[in-house]
């Protein structure tokens, strides 16, 4: 076996929500177990977190500064969203991650880890020339004019023509998109003597060294317009188990025979009030029990009738197992979390992925949705019952959780990991030989 001196460097950065860091934190996790140096780049408000896992940090911005970023309520507008999270995330971060690579990252003995969002690390891989690989978690990031995510207000149903879908994104990349993204890129680029880029979401936020897809291909097949390098390897369905303690009060009260419906609207929302108050009345239409997650309590109605109980955080691979269904914003975290547990889904799609996530889960046979605007508790009760009532539904969700239970995604995400870093002279046989 190799010594130690000859493992990898890797930087994975973990930018987002919970949603977002909970997948990166996983892959770090196993990359280190086969004997690399994982630094997981997030913002403060997970390095506890980050720490409990026992994984190298480094700060990408304050916990003050996440708190600030979510406190907004652009951040959940189904058009501003992109564009807020876009100024303040990804072109406002852009030059700090940046840096931590130049000063972290060791030229031929390091590799890089990053979604779409760090565009820091994307301009790092063309200056610097450490090997990048982007991790798409939802499909929605990958543009494809055969199998169109849903991204509202553009027109993708399936039966419209190819080029009408095309001419539409085309139009809004050339004439919205690279307009917002391209002068602060570029104008850093030129900084570093870098030539300037265009077609960033069609094109440049896809790293040439390679793109992971962590999700598996029955839920969206490689489309023949995606990255060529594009690997699809499963859901990382990592949660906190092990590393976050369980209330006490979730055993005696998930005793019931009857399981509970869990409602979350997402881990960075902070403006749920009217998604729980009326999770709330749709439990007492139903005259059954919920389970209302977030750790932002001020959220959470007073006076919670005994049959609702509110937690600031429960894994989900404990909680959703032993629930009767699952009602949330959409996020792909929280979607394939529910999918490994077989339990139906009721989505309130919002902004980013949301509507795209909901549109699959309907088309699986395993979920229903409603709009922000629909979502009342009549409604809510009866798309419950509906899917909770299906025989169809409960079949299709059991041969999904099947599926999953048959992969391992992590695993699979870390061969990747070590493919392109062979590919680019960084994993020699030692790294290989230390895994035997």
């Amino acid at each position: 076996m190799g010594g130690k001196e000859t493992a990898m460097k890797i930087l994975v950065f973990a930018l987002g929500s919970s949603g977002d860091v909970h997948p990166m934190m996983g892959l770090g996790q196993v990359l280190a177990r086969r004997g690399h140096y994982v630094t997981i780049i997030t913002n403060g408000y997970f390095r506890q977190l980050v720490e409990r896992v026992g994984l190298e940090f480094l700060e990408e911005g304050r916990e003050d500064d996440f708190r600030q970023l979510i406190s907004n309520p652009d951040l959940w507008h189904s058009r501003r969203g992109f564009f807020y999270i876009a100024r303040h995330a990804m072109l406002g971060r852009m030059r700090d991650q940046y840096e931590l690579v130049a000063k972290h990252a060791v030229p031929g003995q390091t590799v890089m880890i990053s979604s779409c969002l760090s565009f820091g690390a994307r301009i790092a891989r063309d200056k610097l020339g450490i090997p990048l690989i982007t991790v798409h978690l939802q499909p929605s990031a990958m543009w494809s004019v055969h199998d169109s995510p849903k991204l509202p207000p553009l027109w993708t149903s399936a039966w419209l023509p190819s080029w009408v879908k095309n001419l539409q994104f085309r139009i809004g990349e050339k004439f919205l998109l690279d307009p917002f993204f391209c002068p602060e890129i570029n104008a850093f680029r030129a900084e570093l003597d870098l030539p300037p880029i265009r077609h960033v979401t069609s094109r440049w936020w896809h790293s040439p060294d390679g793109v992971l897809g962590m999700f598996p291909d029955w839920y969206a097949p490689i489309q023949p317009d995606w990255p060529c390098d594009t690997r699809l390897v499963g859901f990382p369905l990592w949660d906190e188990r092990g590393v976050t303690e369980v209330p006490d009060q979730l055993g005696r009260f998930l005793h019931d025979v009857e399981p509970p419906f869990v409602f979350t609207p997402g881990s960075a929302m902070i403006q749920g009030q009217d998604f729980f108050a009326t999770a709330v009345r749709a439990c007492r239409l139903l005259g059954r029990k919920g389970i209302l997650l977030t750790r932002f309590p001020d959220q959470i109605p007073r006076d919670l009738p005994a049959s609702v109980r509110h937690f600031d955080y429960i894994p989900f691979s404990v909680v959703l197992p032993r629930a009767a269904a699952l009602v949330h914003h959409g996020g792909i975290g929280t979607t394939a979390q529910a999918l490994a547990a077989g339990i139906p889904q009721l989505i309130m799609p919002m902004t980013f992925d949301q509507p795209d996530n909901a549109v699959r889960l309907r088309r699986l046979g395993v979920g229903e949705w409603l709009s922000p605007h629909s979502f009342r508790p009549a409604a809510v009760a009866k798309k419950l019952q509906l899917v909770t009532g299906s025989s169809d539904v409960r079949e299709c969700c059991h041969t999904i959780a099947a599926r999953i239970s048959r992969t391992d995604s992590l695993s699979a995400a870390c061969d990747e990991v070590e493919r392109v870093a062979s590919r680019h002279g960084v994993l020699t046989e030692t790294c290989h030989q230390r895994r035997t």
